[in-house]
């Protein structure tokens, strides 16, 4: 191997984080990422069993705070701050790792999950929202324990059997979610080419003898997107050149141009508005009223009221979508297809920041629900409001992060349109008008008073 020459950066031009001596050092140590991911998987343990077999009661039970309370409003924030790096503490991953050490036949992922995974991951995660709404998983601690279970399930049998973190990559729905929303973070893992050029090892991917290669099949010298990184540090510890850079971006950064944009995930994008959409109006006042009407005329069926409600949740978006995308790939000469997939990334802005606003009620109006279950798990009874802040504060809150949503989604399909230069107004249009519309409903919807589910 001849050694590459390491291109001059100087410290005024650099956002490489590891030029930081100590983060290089921790990231490169063999306590990182293990000093997050075991006691992630020991509290995850305990969740299990809280939710099985503690309190039948949602709100007095500690599993679903630290699980509907806590980690799922933090998970999108982490998202947008660093990247998929919950993938690389997740307990299922840690599971994986475990499972294959002593039971893992290694074989490679098959042909049909390589190229459907992306599909399987939407349906699952519509699937699991449905599930959600109709057999009230979030209100049941069981329910969440038994979803938990089946998940877990998954990644042993998938560990066992594939290579890598193949259920990481190919099967969860959560690593579907952590790869959209990580597009619009503000850090990227990149390896530098000049130096990439001459480097014939690939340690990077195939891994050194001490450490393994990327557990979800990246090639940091060819990696275009941070939807497939989740920030383990294998590469920076593998890499005999330091041709591995941790960037700061501004945000939504990536979206701007995707190189090989692919309708399956800007479809995912824009079904999370509707999903979104859906868990905003089941917390409000009319959700009530709605479902009555639609039971009365679907022969008193809940499961078809919400049915119909939660198809119409997913229509409305993609329809409005997929019609800006036929008139703006009228004025580019685009098919309907190409167009829907390159714009559909600018979605992802407005989808990460109605997922945070929405879930930081159930952080900031739920929140101490969690320091009573912790009281009480050692024979403390604490009562009080649930509420950290008030209603004031957290709608403030959540108008700030929206506007901040909005204009990223915006600004992203106005450059994503200006890289035409000759017709890239016109096909700007269409995809504004829709975004508008998208933008004032989720502004409506946060003005009214939230109920809480838990």
């Amino acid at each position: 191997m001849v050694a590459a020459r390491k291109p001059t950066v100087s410290p005024e031009e650099s956002n490489n984080l590891l030029d930081s001596p100590w983060l290089k050092a921790f990231l490169k140590s063999r306590w990182f990422p293990a000093l997050f991911s075991y006691p992630t998987l020991l509290v995850f343990g305990y969740i299990i069993y809280a939710l099985l077999w503690g309190p039948e009661a949602a709100s007095a039970n500690l599993g679903t705070s630290l699980t509907w309370v806590l980690w799922w409003p933090l998970i999108p924030i982490l998202m947008f701050t660093m990247g998929r790096f919950w993938c690389a503490i997740c307990p299922f991953a840690t599971t994986i790792d475990i499972v294959q050490k002593f039971f893992g036949l290694g074989r490679p992922v098959p042909a049909f999950l390589k190229k459907y995974g992306i599909w399987i991951i939407d349906a699952v995660f519509i699937l699991i929202t449905w599930s959600d709404h109709v057999f009230g998983i979030v209100e049941s601690p069981r329910g969440s324990g038994y979803l938990l279970g089946l998940m877990l399930t998954g990644v042993v049998v998938t560990g066992v059997l594939f290579e890598r973190r193949s259920w990481c990559r190919y099967l969860c729905f959560l690593g579907g979610l952590s790869g959209n929303y990580s597009r619009a973070a503000i850090v990227e893992l990149r390896a530098t080419p000049e130096i990439c050029a001459t480097c014939t090892t690939q340690s990077c991917y195939k891994g050194d003898g001490k450490t393994a290669g990327c557990p979800i099949f990246e090639f940091p010298r060819t990696m275009q997107t941070s939807a497939n990184c989740n920030l383990c540090a294998n590469c920076i510890k593998t890499c005999p050149n330091d041709s591995i850079r941790l960037d700061a971006r501004p945000a939504t950064k990536e979206l701007w141009f995707i190189a090989r944009p692919k309708f399956e995930e800007a479809f995912l994008a824009v079904v999370i508005v509707g999903i979104v959409l859906v868990q905003n109006v089941t917390m409000l006042s009319f959700w009530t009223p709605m479902m009555d009407f639609f039971m009365s005329v679907l022969f008193g069926s809940k499961v078809a009221a919400f049915t119909a409600i939660f198809l119409i949740a997913m229509g409305l978006p993609f329809g409005l979508m997929a019609g800006s995308a036929w008139l703006s790939g009228r004025a580019t000469g685009e098919s309907f297809g190409k167009n829907f997939a390159r714009f559909g990334y600018a979605v992802i802005a407005l989808d990460l920041a109605g997922h945070v606003a929405h879930n930081l009620f159930h952080l900031l109006a739920e929140g101490k629900a969690i320091y009573y279950n912790v009281a009480a798990l050692f024979g403390h009874q604490v009562m009080g409001g649930a509420a950290v802040v008030s209603a004031q504060t957290i709608q403030i809150l959540q108008f700030g992060i929206l506007g901040l949503g909005i204009f990223g989604s915006i600004f992203t399909a106005y450059k994503i349109a200006a890289r035409d230069k000759q017709n890239g107004m016109r096909a700007f249009w269409p995809h504004l008008v829709v975004l508008v519309i998208f933008s004032v409903v989720n502004v409506w919807l946060f003005t009214m008073p939230m109920e809480h589910r838990v």
